[in-house]
């Protein structure tokens, strides 16, 4: 299952992208934000990546204005590995040789049919392992130094 967040500037597409999700059929829980009202978008992306991190959730997809607040909070959770995608081919190599488990999207800098392009490459797309996996390593290494 995914777990989607969004902020105030990210919750229209937050909203298309659940349409979408729901249409591929893809399981997942809306921990907010639910309305415009300005709000905090820390708070939002620690929740989701804290159930990442805890392996609630398989996966997550943050969206904010840019897509940079969500990912900067995301990542400063333990064992998160949040990528800022704005398009298609980062989209795929954040998973193929990152293992991105979270992905962060700008909604107010993507339109909504190029979103979810970005978003299905990211579901879909195996990590590739072999040689990647041990850059992984030293990616989340780093947590401990």
């Amino acid at each position: 299952m995914l777990v989607i967040a969004s902020d105030h500037g990210g919750l229209d597409l937050k909203r298309e992208l659940m349409e979408h999700l729901r249409q591929r059929g893809v399981e997942f829980e809306d921990i907010g934000t639910y309305t415009p009202e300005s709000c905090n978008y820390p708070e939002y992306a620690e929740k989701a990546a804290r159930g990442v991190a805890d392996g609630v959730y398989e996966k997550g997809i943050l969206v904010c204005g840019t897509g940079i607040g969500m990912s900067l909070a995301a990542n400063k959770v333990r064992g998160i590995r949040c990528a800022l995608c704005s398009d298609c081919f980062s989209a795929e190599m954040c998973r193929a040789h990152n293992d991105a488990n979270m992905i962060a999207l700008g909604g107010r800098v993507l339109g909504p049919e190029l979103a979810k392009r970005i978003v299905d490459i990211f579901l879909d797309t195996p990590f590739l392992g072999g040689r990647h996996a041990q850059r992984v390593a030293m990616v989340m290494a780093l947590e401990d130094k």
